[in-house]
């Protein structure tokens, strides 16, 4: 499978912002998306955001309501680095952001996380009042 590092989590404060970036390695070939999921303490793991290039480099994005306006999701292609452009953050988005690879039918349905094979190791964000 496809080894990937997330990086960025760290505390900020209410209203601030973050960058969180995943970088993916190995055999991704047979992949077309990344995502990133969250997972907050007693809660089960929730789908953030997610980013296809399987129509070309420009790509399809979908979002979490929740997050929707707020943060946004890129891709460097050349890097195979997927970044997560966090805004405007509030207390509930305190969690553990992992970031994954997989296969996403665009234009069938919204991503899932089933979708995603490969998953990095988790990145802290905590977000204080």
């Amino acid at each position: 499978q496809a080894q990937l590092v997330a990086s960025g989590g760290r505390l900020v404060q209410a209203g601030g912002s973050l960058r969180l970036s995943c970088a993916a390695s190995g055999r991704t070939f047979s992949t077309n998306a990344m995502g990133w999921f969250r997972q907050a303490p007693g809660k089960e793991r929730e789908f953030v955001a997610a980013i296809s290039w399987s129509i070309g480099s420009i790509g399809s994005t979908y979002y979490a309501a929740s997050v929707r306006g707020r943060l946004t999701i890129a891709r460097d292609n050349a890097k195979n680095t997927v970044y997560l452009q966090m805004n405007s953050l509030k207390p509930e988005d305190t969690a553990v952001y992992y970031c994954a690879i997989g296969g996403w039918p665009v234009g069938v349905r919204p991503p899932t996380l089933s979708d995603f094979g490969s998953w990095g190791q988790g990145t802290q964000v905590t977000v204080s009042s």
